[in-house]
């Protein structure tokens, strides 16, 4: 039987890996459940974006602004997912880089969690938590930035 190109067969590798991406960093999404549910009642709203992999969670009511990934789902204060923002060497003074978007810089973390699930949090922290040192959110730039390199430890990175 003959498949045409665009047909399930060629999909499936591409959606069983994220099936089990998803299903690896369940505790971690779990956590951004519970984080956004807490938010509706304050007026956030919840959307799946399946660009970003998430579920994302707007209008976070709490915090200084900003956004917030656990698992498959993206906290953040804003309207929309899609802005601009300063990088975190930026930020941090080691240099002046143009703004990314906010929406590619958390959709890396997405990444990131889906392929160390549970670890992710105990590395993240063990590398510097939020700052311009650490290699995860220095990943997360640099593939806002180009579209590549969101695994920390890339050759890109170097």
């Amino acid at each position: 039987m003959l498949r045409h190109p665009d047909s399930s067969g060629t999909r499936w590798p591409r959606r069983s890996l994220l099936a089990l991406g998803m299903l690896w960093t369940a505790p971690n999404t779990l956590l951004g459940l519970l984080l956004g549910v807490a938010a509706v009642s304050f007026g956030a709203r919840m959307r799946w974006q399946p660009r970003e992999l998430a579920l994302v969670v707007r209008r976070w009511p709490w915090g200084r602004g900003g956004a917030l990934t656990l698992g498959n789902v993206i906290v953040h204060s804003g309207e929309r997912l899609d802005v601009p923002c300063l990088t975190y060497a930026h930020r941090a003074g080691c240099g002046i880089e143009p703004p990314v978007s906010l929406a590619d810089h958390e959709r890396a973390h997405v990444y990131q969690y889906m392929l160390l699930g549970p670890l992710f949090l105990p590395l993240y922290l063990l590398c510097g938590g939020i700052s311009a040192r650490n290699p995860f959110e220095r990943a997360a730039d640099r593939y806002a930035r180009s579209g590549r390199g969101w695994w920390p430890w890339s050759r890109e990175g170097r």
